[in-house]
C-alpha cells in the first residue's frame, strides 16, 4: 500500500471513529431524559409469525431477573409448547393458566367460544388485580392470544379496554394475537406488528414443527 493510501485510510477511520462518537453524543443525550418507569401495556399484532414468541420472549427475560410472570392463554389451551415447559421449570416464579379451546374454526360453537374466552378474562382479571397494593403478586402478565377473543366479540371491547387502563401502575402487561382492535392500539406504550413476507405452511405445504410453532 502506498504512502497515499495510508494516509487515505487513516483520515477513513479517523472520519468514522468522529462519527461514532456523535452518535454516542446523540444516544447519551436523548438516554439522559429517559429517568421515568412504569409498568407498560405491550401489543404484538399482525400477521406474520411470532407474536406469541415475543411474547413468552419477554417472560423469559423478566423470569432471568428474578421478576414474577403470570401468564393466561385465551385460545392455545389445548398445545404443548416448548415454552410451557421451560417456564413451568419456574414454579416460583411464574404462573401459567391454558384456558382457551382451541380456534373457532377447530370447536366451531361460539357458545362455547365466549364462554372460555369469559373464563379466561376472569381469571386475567383476578391476576391483574392481585398486583394491586404494597405486594403484588406478578411483576408481568400475558395475555396471550387476548386480540382474537376480542376480534370475534367473544368479550366486551369496552369493558377489557376500561380494565386494562386502570391496572396497577407497575405492573407490565403483554397482549398477542393479530387484528388488534385500535382501541387496544390506542392504549397501548408499545405496540409491534409482526409483518408476513413468506412462510413455509402457506408457501411450501410444511407443517407446523417442533421448536418452530409449538
Amino acid at each position: 500500500m502506498s504512502d497515499t493510501e495510508d494516509k487515505q485510510s487513516a483520515e477513513d477511520f479517523e472520519r468514522a471513529n468522529e462519527k461514532s462518537k456523535k452518535r454516542k453524543a446523540a444516544r447519551d443525550k436523548m438516554l439522559s431524559n429517559k429517568v421515568n418507569e412504569k409498568g407498560l401495556i405491550i401489543v404484538h399484532t399482525g400477521k406474520g409469525k411470532g407474536k406469541s414468541t415475543a411474547a413468552f420472549g419477554l417472560a423469559t427475560r423478566a423470569v432471568g431477573n428474578g421478576m414474577k410472570i403470570g401468564v393466561v392463554q385465551f385460545v392455545k389451551g389445548k398445545w404443548e409448547t416448548g415454552e410451557k415447559y421451560v417456564l413451568e421449570k419456574f414454579p416460583d416464579q411464574v404462573e401459567m393458566y391454558a384456558l382457551g379451546e382451541g380456534f373457532t374454526w377447530d370447536t366451531q360453537d361460539r357458545e362455547r367460544d365466549i364462554a372460555a374466552a369469559e373464563k379466561a378474562w376472569a381469571k386475567s382479571k383476578e391476576m391483574i388485580d392481585a398486583c394491586r397494593g404494597d405486594n403484588p403478586k406478578y411483576d408481568m402478565i400475558v395475555l396471550d392470544e387476548l386480540n382474537i377473543t376480542l376480534r370475534y366479540d367473544h368479550l366486551v371491547l369496552e369493558e377489557v379496554i376500561d380494565f386494562l387502563e386502570n391496572k396497577p401502575e407497575d405492573l407490565h402487561v403483554v397482549i398477542t394475537g393479530r387484528n388488534a382492535k385500535e382501541e387496544m392500539i390506542e392504549i397501548a406504550d408499545l405496540v409491534t406488528e409482526m409483518t408476513l413476507v413468506k412462510h413455509p405452511f402457506r408457501d411450501q405445504n410444511i407443517k407446523a414443527q417442533r421448536g418452530i410453532e409449538f
